[in-house]
């Protein structure tokens, strides 16, 4: 979820020892470490495999998924905001609530199924905590009907979600759908942040 970015946000940032590895090691974003932890230890990305990565920008998790999946895979990326492009990604720029823009993803796919939906879509604050949670709960509600449309049986979905009002609702519909979901708060993924990510696996039989 977005945050009012002011002087001791800043002092935060520069010292982050993710931004420091980011940096250092030519990563996008401090963000490509929490999908790597994550996979890591739900064994998510495997050479070969179809990704789609929501609020892709700026290309922290595409970029650890195309390095994962390798030449044999394919990751497909989407995002409002532009971003640079990464090898092995194919990138579309729109908002994902857009139907032309929905449209536009469903014709790359081309008919084929996906084994992960990747979704790291947040609002941008406005300020009013009930609002900016509602908000985020439809952006993580709009990646869950994409993944169950899109997503292989054994297929992987992965969403952040901010713990609050709605969120044992998510969990809930999650669970009535997927075989196993589990709750992950990578040590990427800063202490005092109310994000989660559930890792939703295998589709159940509708």
């Amino acid at each position: 979820m977005g945050r009012v970015r002011g002087k001791a946000w800043m002092q935060e940032h520069v010292s982050d020892p993710f931004v420091r590895r980011a940096r250092t090691e030519g990563m996008r974003s401090r963000a490509a470490y929490k999908l790597a932890q994550i996979a890591a230890r739900d064994r998510l990305l495997k050479p070969g495999m179809t990704v789609v990565d929501l609020g892709a920008a700026p290309g922290g998790w595409s970029q650890v998924a195309a390095e994962r999946v390798g030449p044999r895979g394919r990751v497909i990326a989407l995002d409002a905001l532009d971003m640079p492009p990464l090898p092995g990604v194919a990138f579309i720029r729109g908002d994902f609530r857009d139907e032309a823009v929905l449209a536009e993803l469903e014709r790359a796919l081309a008919g084929a199924k996906i084994d992960l939906v990747l979704s790291d879509m947040a609002p941008n604050l406005s300020g009013i905590a009930s609002a900016d949670q509602a908000r985020a709960l439809e952006l993580a509600e709009l990646a869950r009907e994409f993944a169950l449309k899109h997503l292989k049986p054994q297929g992987i979905f992965l969403v952040k979600a901010f713990q609050g009002e709605g969120f044992e609702s998510l969990l809930k519909a999650l669970r009535g759908r997927f075989c196993e979901v589990a709750t992950r708060k990578p040590e990427a993924s800063r202490g005092r942040s109310s994000e989660v990510y559930l890792v939703a696996k295998g589709l159940k039989s509708s």
